[in-house]
This record gives structure tokens, sequence and C-alpha cells, in this order.
């Protein structure tokens, strides 16, 4: 990995995904490129002078010279910054993807992330013998079902200058995701609430790549009901015309339940108590966490939102 040779005017590095080297390995004539993205990740476009004393051909020289780094090929770590093409000219918003902090999808106010405790110790020692309530931001990760906290995040135009009851144009409105994460860890889950299942309402990825990292596709009024429409008047973290949202649960998997293997090679001892329901606690050094994210990216707009998860497991 090293930075690009910016000498020059315009810079285009292109990489194969995980899935177009596999193919083109093959040899079999499978390769094929049928897709691409574009992405302006590092790019800082406040650095554009129209006031350069230098004339207009200097304009864009401070981003033209920027350091930017070669293209990941790690799917993971790149394209947060997508493309798009918009035939449109009166467009002044485009729309985004935030987290709605609040209620059963209000982050954990410890840590500013979800906090997926992975076993059934783990969380009845967050919470009251026979309680079903973890704190704001606790996921029960044994078993998804049967807590009430889940994750969040919206879609729509964030702005005041528009109504919140304005109806989003439907050339900005976001029907399809792909929701990311590492498959060693956890999966996606429904985020229907019975607090009398044992079972998991789990999801099967679409895929999963050679970095264990699950794909899973939903769509608007899906059977999942993962992604649905914001009702008008209800309650968003997003300020203008809202389009949907996204709310799913997240499950630990089995070696997360039932080995500390992860947790020894990957994880960190905690070295601050957690608090949890009542008077509860889970005290410094008791327990080991993994810190990693979730990758939310809109299908048709392309916008990616990162949002933080911190598994945990007592020892």
């Amino acid at each position: 990995m090293g930075f690009l040779d910016n000498s020059g005017d315009i810079i285009l590095d292109a990489v194969l995904t995980d899935l177009g080297r596999k193919r083109l390995a093959e040899g079999n004539g499978s390769f094929k490129v049928s897709k691409f993205a574009l992405a302006d990740d590092e790019i800082d476009y406040a650095l554009y002078d129209k006031n350069n004393t230098s004339g207009s051909a200097y304009y864009d020289i401070n981003i033209l010279q920027t350091p930017v780094l070669e293209a990941f090929t790690n799917n993971m770590s790149s394209m947060k910054s997508r493309l798009l093409s918009v035939a449109r000219k009166d467009l002044l918003y485009l729309p985004v993807v935030k987290i709605f902090n609040q209620d059963a999808s209000a982050l954990n106010s410890q840590f500013t992330n979800y906090v997926v405790l992975v076993d059934e110790t783990t969380v009845n020692a967050l919470k009251s013998t026979g309680g079903n309530t973890l704190v704001a931001g606790q996921l029960n990760g044994n078993i998804p079902q049967q807590g009430s906290k889940m994750v969040r995040v919206d879609q729509g135009l964030d702005t005041l200058e528009l109504s919140a009851n304005s109806v989003i144009n439907q050339d900005l409105l976001e029907t399809q995701y792909f929701i990311q994460m590492d498959n060693r860890l956890g999966f996606i889950a429904s985020p229907t609430t019975d607090a009398n299942t044992n079972a998991s309402l789990s999801f099967t990825p679409t895929t999963i790549d050679d970095d264990n990292i699950a794909t899973y596709i939903f769509t608007l009024n899906d059977e999942s009901d993962v992604v649905t429409r914001i009702p008008e008047g209800d309650a968003s973290s997003i300020r203008g015309p809202r389009g949907t949202k996204v709310s799913f649960k997240i499950g630990s998997s089995l070696d997360a339940k039932t080995s500390g293997f992860l947790f020894t090679q990957l994880g960190t001892v905690g070295t601050t108590a957690i608090t949890g329901e009542g008077s509860l606690t889970l005290a410094a050094g008791t327990y080991k966490f993994i810190d990693s994210t979730v990758r939310i990216s809109g299908v048709s707009t392309g916008y990616t939102l990162d949002v933080p998860i911190r598994l945990v497991k007592k020892n």
C-alpha cells in the first residue's frame, strides 16, 4: 500500500473486487467486468480555492496534490464515499443515512456504540432475574428476539430548509440496502420482539467473502420487515423529508457464545465497569470485548454508514 502519483492532472486507480480476482484466477472465461463503482474517499472539496491569485488553472491545485492512498482491495476498507450520476439539475440536497439515537435504538451512553451481550451469562449479569429490560444501547446477542433494543438508521434529506412532511422524491428514495458484518462475530436478526421465545430469527447472508464478511440484502416491504417507510409524524433522525428506515438486531455467533477464543485473539480486557439495569454492573476486569462495525449501504445512492458495535463476554 502506498500513495498515488498525483503529479498528473487526472488520476483513476481501479482494482478488482474479491470476486473479480477469483474469476480472473480461474482462467475459464468467467471473468467479465459487468459492474463498476467510483468513489472519492479522502478528497476534501473545501480545498477548492476560486480566489487563487494564480488564475483558474490553480483553483483545484490543492485538491489534485492531496496525498491519496492507492485503492484498497478490502471491501470493508474502501468505497465509503461512492459517486452517483443524477440526471436532474435542480437538486439542492442528497439523502443521507443517520442513526436514530432514541428510544429502543438509542446508542449506549457509556461507550457511544451498541453493546452486544454475546451469551446468557453476560446478559443475566446486566438485567434483573426474570426481567427482560437491558439499558439503552445494550442488545441481547444470546437470543436477540428476547430483547427490545435494536439498531435503527433513517434515510432522507437532513435539512431544515424542507418540511419533514414533504414527500421525498422517488429518485432519492432508498428501497434496498446492503448490510455487512464480520460473520465470525455474529449475524443480522429480525427487529421483532418476543420475550417468551427461545429462538433467534436470523437471516441468511447473500454472500460471505474470503475475509469472512457477510453481506445481507434487504428490500423495502420484503418479508424481513428490516426496511420500511418512516411514517409521517413519527420521530426521526432526519430533519427534512423522510424516506426509509432500517431496523435490525444483532445475534452473536456460536463461536462467540460458546468459546473464548475470539475474545482472546481479537478482544481486550474491559477496564471500565459496564452499567446494567438498576444497580447491576459488570465489573472492570471481569469481561472482554471486541470492537467492530456493521456497515449499511444504500444500493441506489451508495451512501454508506458504519455503525459501531462492541461485543462483550463475561469471563
